[in-house]
């Protein structure tokens, strides 16, 4: 082999050897999260419009430098509402070392993460899961925090609500399915402890033809408020259905019912349903997260002029990662659980959550009641 072949094979591997090292560098540089969810193939709103709103977080604090220097890489994974495909896309989230995974969505989703117990040997921690099913929550995982109130917060802040205004009969139209019946035990549990409160149960399937006949039952019975628990879609078809039966009762949701999507589907008569709301008015001027929230997002989709609480949820938390990646001491995710219990109340402008006394971050409920240009009025 001749000198000048010597020195090619020299110089080659020299640059392999610089560009292994700027790999290595650069992944050091970054700090990787990812969001898995129905983003593409299998669309829910929702899932992106949480998406949209942990991107405007993330575009806003890497334009500023980053955290101590390292950039946020924000993996969106899509998993088109499959549970074979989520635990793939787990799995890729892995592979690309993401310190925490936001909000993944679904049920079966959550449900298929928790039995699975892939989360005993990942490194990883997940922050926020939808929905807010208690069953989720007792007993949870220790990698496991929620940001959102649960959904049985929601269902009692709306059972003393009923209360409050007059209400004495209550009927709880839901999805015939572990989270329906749990939501409605929750919402019998409440209205005992409330007190001089009778709930009816009437429980349908996702079947058009079902949710008729539970709404016409409703309709004809002496009612005067009505829960609708389910997946938003449930929810939506439920509310139709009550709508159209005729009866006159409050109509009130779980946080997961999207407001545009039933005012599409029943235009003016989407007025006064009220739904429950784990975070502030996404619209809202009082509270600097708010005012924070709405320049973050005109800046990534000035497109966007109508915000929802889904927007508001992933920027809140975006934030919240960001907040405790910046005092951890290392970049793991052992280092980021730890961080978060230890930090107490963390005040995200207006809007706090406290990890110190468990996995559940957020007690913040309230109900939005849909006004007439379709929005929620808080």
């Amino acid at each position: 082999m001749t000198l000048r072949s010597l020195c090619s094979l020299a110089a080659a591997a020299l640059l392999c050897a610089a560009l292994l090292q700027a790999r290595d560098v650069n992944a050091q540089e970054q700090l990787v999260v990812a969001q898995i969810g129905a983003l593409v193939e299998k669309p829910v709103p929702g899932v992106i419009q949480l998406g949209e709103g942990m991107r405007a977080y993330f575009d806003m604090i890497n334009a500023r430098g980053g955290i101590k220097g390292k950039r946020i890489d924000f993996l969106q994974l899509d998993d088109a509402f499959d549970v074979d495909r989520f635990m793939k896309q787990f799995d890729e989230a892995m592979k690309r070392k993401a310190i925490a995974i936001l909000s993944p969505s679904g049920s079966p989703m959550v449900q298929r993460m928790l039995e699975s117990k892939i989360l005993d040997s990942a490194d990883t921690v997940v922050l926020n899961v939808l929905p807010g099913a208690e069953s989720f929550r007792n007993p949870g995982h220790p990698k496991l925090f929620h940001v959102r109130a649960g959904d049985g917060q929601q269902i009692e802040r709306i059972t003393q609500y009923v209360k409050t205004v007059g209400v004495s009969e209550f009927a709880v139209v839901y999805v015939d399915a572990p989270g329906g019946h749990s939501g409605f035990a929750t919402t019998e549990r409440s209205a005992q402890q409330t007190g001089g409160l009778k709930v009816t149960g009437h429980k349908a399937t996702l079947a058009p033809e079902s949710i008729l006949a539970a709404a016409k039952e409703v309709a004809a019975s002496p009612a005067r408020a009505v829960l609708v628990i389910g997946p938003p879609k449930f929810m939506s078809d439920a509310i139709v259905a009550l709508r159209n039966a005729g009866g006159a009762q409050a109509l009130f949701a779980q946080s997961y019912l999207v407001p545009a999507e039933l005012t599409k589907a029943l235009g003016a008569n989407a007025r006064g349903v009220g739904i429950a709301q784990a975070f502030p008015n996404p619209m809202g001027i009082t509270m600097p997260l708010q005012l924070e929230f709405q320049a973050a997002m005109r800046k990534s989709f000035p497109a966007l002029t109508d915000y929802s609480a889904f927007h508001l949820e992933g920027y809140v938390c975006a934030k919240l990662f960001a907040e405790v990646a910046k005092r951890m001491k290392k970049p793991t995710p052992a280092d980021f659980a730890q961080t978060l219990r230890g930090m107490g109340e963390i005040d995200l402008g207006g809007f706090r959550v406290n990890f110190s006394r468990g996995a559940a971050g957020s007690r913040y409920i309230a109900i939005g009641v849909i006004n007439y240009s379709g929005r929620l009025q808080y």
